[in-house]
């Protein structure tokens, strides 16, 4: 559980206790609101009042922001999917998995719409804007993430028809 998720439930119950807060329905544990996308596969959330990155677990998207790495083919396509997924102002549930965050500090997570269940890792598999990428030990949706790939790859959707496949450099221009 990350810390400001804790700290929100610890205040939430507290103010419940004493008998204070709103008639508002209880916000489930792990709901956020997205702040902005960071890049295809990271988002910014606010969850218990603080600012998050969160990085969805299972997937793999080209790069398009890394300082240093060069933008990858399909990665500007990539994040701008993740921004229709994932508009300012969305509310989502975070699941998490094994463990709570990456060597970055971010938060790791699988991210689903909170108005219709839509899991967004899923969906970027599917739709050939990510590639499955197991994240040992978090592997629970895995399964789902490499049937997505082999799907998108024999329907040459998204990168798989662009591309050819990952991790390929968007040409520069020589100078």
């Amino acid at each position: 559980m990350s810390r400001a998720l804790a700290l929100a439930l610890v205040v939430a119950s507290s103010a419940a206790a004493c008998g204070g807060g709103s008639s508002a329905a209880p916000v489930p544990p792990g709901s956020a609101t997205v702040v902005h996308p960071v890049d295809g596969d990271t988002v910014v959330v606010l969850i218990g009042g603080a600012e998050e990155s969160v990085r969805l677990i299972g997937i793999d998207t080209p790069e398009s922001v890394a300082q240093d790495r060069p933008v990858e083919c399909f990665g500007p396509e990539a994040k701008a999917r993740t921004a229709e997924l994932l508009p300012k102002g969305t509310s989502v549930l975070l699941e998490r998995d094994v463990e709570a965050r990456d060597k970055y500090d971010r938060l790791l997570a699988y991210v689903i719409r909170a108005d219709d269940g839509l899991l967004v890792n899923l969906t970027l598999v599917e739709e050939g804007y990510a590639e499955s990428f197991p994240y040992a030990p978090n592997l629970a949706h895995q399964g789902d993430f490499d049937r997505a790939e082999q799907a998108a790859r024999s329907g040459r959707l998204g990168l798989w028809s662009a591309c050819g496949g990952t991790d390929v450099p968007i040409e520069q221009p020589p100078r």
